[in-house]
């Protein structure tokens, strides 16, 4: 088992040579100091504080609620320990409606520890993108299933398939024709997200989106198959149960992203 746990902090620059090299990449969300440190020190490359904190820590249905004072609460904690894993933040529903808003919001977050910030969606959203970046920002873009549109999309279900997986392929084009350096691919059919990956030179992260993605990325609690009282998606696999402990579980996790046994066919969409 390779935790990883010796090599040197993450940069921007290492994701995109992680894959030319045919690295794949860990993440995992945490909101606290003591998940990432267990995170940090077992082999994850990236951490996300996601704005799925609304969902599974404040419990709210949806990620509509959180605020951007909630992701810098929760970046500032995550941020103190860590010593290798890139850290990834949220810009929650609303912080990016605008270029300015955008900006403000990715300020702070980045002032709060993160190195990079997360936000859902292609259309205009690349004027945002393409803004952030020329202010050194650096954008982690996210499309499939985007939770922030749960209520255009009418819940939450696979995105990609038919007619709009095309489209699907054009918006990762255009978010890394933009300047995004990462992209997480979120419910989508296994071959549209190989695809994607095949064809952008920027790294997929998926959830939920197959084994073709450049890595993977889970919400801590679906992970360690804690009740977050939701529905359980299809793609979540309970590592706790098979790692003994959260580091083992940690470890266990990385193990299967890097080697290519998780996710499988049981844990991915078909088109």
């Amino acid at each position: 088992m390779s935790s990883h746990a010796d090599s040197k902090p993450w940069t921007v620059p290492a994701l995109a040579e992680a894959k030319r090299n045919g690295q794949k990449l860990v993440m995992l969300t945490a909101y606290d100091a003591g998940f990432a440190r267990a995170f940090d020190a077992n082999g994850v490359d990236l951490i996300l504080i996601g704005d799925s904190l609304g969902m599974v820590v404040q419990g709210h249905d949806s990620t509509l609620p959180v605020s951007v004072a909630d992701i810098v609460y929760h970046t500032t904690a995550v941020a103190r320990v860590l010593q290798r894993s890139l850290l990834v933040a949220d810009l929650p529903f609303g912080a990016d409606a605008t270029p300015e808003r955008a900006l403000d919001a990715s300020v702070k977050l980045l002032q709060a520890g993160a190195e990079m910030v997360k936000l859902e969606g292609a259309g205009f959203k690349l004027d945002i993108i393409r803004h952030l970046v020329e202010r050194e920002i650096p954008v982690c873009s996210h499309l499939g299933l985007t939770p922030q549109s749960v209520l255009r999309l009418g819940g939450y279900r696979v995105q990609g398939r038919g007619d709009a997986a095309q489209q699907l392929v054009d918006d990762a084009k255009a978010v890394a024709e933009a300047g995004a350096s990462l992209l997480v691919l979120e419910c989508v059919p296994t071959p549209i997200a190989g695809r994607v990956t095949a064809e952008i030179s920027i790294p997929t992260i998926g959830i939920g989106a197959g084994p073709e993605c450049d890595g993977q990325v889970l919400v801590l609690h679906d992970f360690l198959g804690l009740d977050s009282g939701h529905r359980r998606p299809k793609f979540v696999k309970d590592f706790l149960a098979e790692g003994g402990s959260v580091a083992g579980a940690v470890r266990a996790f990385a193990d299967a992203v890097r080697d290519g046994t998780f996710p499988d066919a049981e844990h991915a969409y078909a088109s």
